[in-house]
């Protein structure tokens, strides 16, 4: 095991590096999908209402593995196919796209039962100082709905993270993607994922421990 780390230690590191990378880069885009998606499915709109959910269902109706094939070989192929023949994705681009749009369905749904668990008279308070609703959704709900979501949207990234593993099908040189190359060159399966499985660990407890710190310090100041 030492060994290994010696010798591809600045490669797992790296790895680790991207996959953190492409999960902070996919949640910022999830955040602003999912905020517009769970805004449809809260407001009163039916064309709306039926948008949000329907794309919300879509998305997390179709696994990860087949949207990320869809996204990295489908949509270029069917882009080259109307006379873009240059036209390419990557596989951080198609990893961070499949990964935004999946993790994108299920932040909506936090955004929206965030918004829901807001007493309704908040925003009547607001509708009666004859604020807009949007007005009042913006500087009254969302400001109280974001201390019940950050929890849940610190999983939701812990998710995301192990997500990543998936993507290593379309090429991406995350942690899992590595560990098969390390393997390969090696033939040390259980060495090799065992560090992968601890590097894994030490980053989600981690994180899980500032989950419920987080999740502490906002029902104290409640």
């Amino acid at each position: 095991m030492i060994s290994i780390l010696e010798t591809y230690g600045a490669m797992l590191f790296t790895a680790l590096g991207k996959t953190l990378l492409m999960t902070l880069l996919s949640l910022i885009f999830a955040m602003v999908i999912g905020m517009i998606f769970g805004l449809m499915n809260v407001g009163h709109n039916r064309v709306f209402n039926f948008i949000g959910t329907f794309y919300v269902d879509a998305v997390r109706g179709v696994p990860l593995i087949v949207l990320a094939y869809f996204i990295y070989f489908g949509v270029p192929a069917g882009i080259q196919g109307i006379g873009f023949s240059n036209f390419r994705l990557d596989a951080l681009q198609a990893g961070t796209i499949a990964l935004s749009m999946n993790c994108g369905a299920y932040m909506a749904e936090i955004i929206r039962a965030g918004i829901e668990s807001v007493d309704r008279g908040q925003m009547e308070a607001g509708r009666s100082l004859g604020l807009p609703y949007g007005t009042c959704m913006a500087l009254i709900v969302v400001p109280q709905a974001v201390r019940t979501m950050i929890p849940s949207i610190i999983n939701q990234f812990i998710i995301t993270l192990k997500d990543t593993s998936i993507l290593s099908v379309i090429g991406f040189p995350e942690l899992t993607n590595v560990g098969k190359t390390i393997v390969g060159n090696t033939f040390r399966s259980l060495e090799t994922w065992a560090i992968i499985g601890v590097m894994y660990m030490v980053v989600i407890v981690t994180l899980s421990k500032a989950a419920k710190w987080v999740e502490r310090r906002v029902n104290r100041g409640r």
